[in-house]
């Protein structure tokens, strides 16, 4: 199944969340499955925002943790992205090349989705699938 051209508007939902080791982590984002840093502010460890792009569209942000930031509750390691792609099979071959702990196994939903998951060394589930969602509404 391959993901049909569709007409949306540019991406304004990112998903987000911090990491115990940022920089690891955008290193294994781009190596194991393919996001590019498009950009990466911080110094030293500390990465205070970075945006990794998705080749298709979208991305996340993420940064490091800091220290008492109760305006952000989220742990570290509990996130759960779902990435749309039209060759999941390419992405679970580059995801299991570079090491990455597959939690699924490439296989196709009742609902026709074509998908795998897979944890990043944080404990994050990413899925990578065909299913682009459902059409919107012309209202």
């Amino acid at each position: 199944m391959t993901t049909p051209p569709r007409t949306s508007p540019q991406p304004t939902v990112w998903p987000a969340f911090r990491a115990r080791d940022a920089r690891a982590l955008i290193r294994f984002l781009v190596d194991t499955f393919g996001f590019e840093e498009t950009a990466v502010y911080g110094e030293g460890d500390r990465v205070d925002h970075a945006q990794l792009s998705w080749p298709e569209g979208g991305g996340v942000m993420l940064g490091s943790v800091r220290e008492g930031d109760d305006a952000w509750p989220a742990v570290p390691g509990t996130a759960a992205c779902y990435v749309v792609t039209a060759d999941p099979a390419a992405v679970r071959t580059r995801a299991g090349a570079a090491g990455a702990t597959i939690v699924k196994e490439l296989s196709t939903t009742d609902y026709g989705s074509s998908e795998f998951s897979a944890r990043d060394p944080e404990g994050n589930l990413w899925s990578f699938g065909t299913y682009a969602g459902e059409p919107r509404s012309a209202g």
